[in-house]
């Protein structure tokens, strides 16, 4: 039996173990099993791998996309510029890291792309949103990020910066903080929500619940709003295509 599985610290709110299981159905996929792997500190997954010798794949979420680097032994070019991994194909004795957020990310949000979405807030600044900077620049998007940390580079805010003239300017925000993730339902990014208009895109990389505090405000002013169900869906496809090839 081929194991596949997802490593983060919490994970009752994600949906990618069931989505794997309907996948191995529908194909009718017999010798593969997908788990759930949580795991406290970064530290274990020495001793995660060495005890499940059938493993030949495993998604990476929250919080460990980027400290996992220091135990893969290699990357591929993307996953390096990026520095997050989301994806490690397992085999030979090799770990070698992918980041499909990327491929994800890009193709759920290319549709809702309007030309007014030249400019764009990305709300936090760990692996996830890594990601999303990297896919958003790529597809020609002046990214911004805002930060509740010590700004690194020029591109970035504090939320309390944040204001009337700085939410028109960057009418697509993406929210890649775990905030209003189930259970945590009534937490959002400290935004001044009343500056959402129609021209804004509100994305946002949690997809359990389906419409979060953040998506709810902004859509209140009429904004465009997505989840992010779609880019998971997407980048588990990459995955598997990934472990498999």
């Amino acid at each position: 039996m081929k194991t596949y599985g997802l490593i983060g610290k919490s994970l009752t709110h994600s949906f990618s173990k069931d989505y794997f299981e309907k996948k191995f159905a529908l194909l009718g996929i017999n010798d593969c099993q997908y788990q759930n792997f949580e795991i406290e500190s970064i530290s274990q997954f020495p001793e995660l791998i060495s005890g499940h010798p059938s493993l030949r794949g495993l998604n990476v979420t929250i919080p460990y996309k980027e400290i996992i680097i220091p135990y893969i032994t290699e990357m591929n070019a993307e996953a390096r510029e990026i520095g997050a991994v989301n994806c490690i194909w397992v085999g030979n004795g090799k770990l070698i890291g992918y980041n499909t957020d990327v491929y994800g990310f890009s193709q759920s949000i290319k549709p809702f792309l309007d030309h007014h979405h030249q400019r764009a807030l990305v709300l936090g600044s760990g692996g996830a949103s890594k990601a999303v900077v990297y896919s958003l620049s790529k597809l020609g998007v002046d990214v911004y990020t805002v930060t509740s940390r010590q700004k690194t580079h020029d591109k970035m805010f504090h939320y309390n910066e944040l204001n009337s003239i700085i939410m028109d300017a960057f009418k697509l925000v993406v929210n890649c903080t775990p905030l209003g993730t189930l259970p945590d339902l009534n937490t959002c990014p400290a935004l001044p929500y009343e500056h959402f208009t129609p021209q804004h895109l509100a994305y946002d990389l949690v997809y359990n619940p389906p419409q979060t505090t953040f998506l709810k405000k902004a859509a209140e002013k009429g904004a465009l709003t997505v989840n992010g169900l779609s880019m998971l869906q997407l980048q588990a496809d990459k995955s598997w295509e990934i472990w498999n090839s």
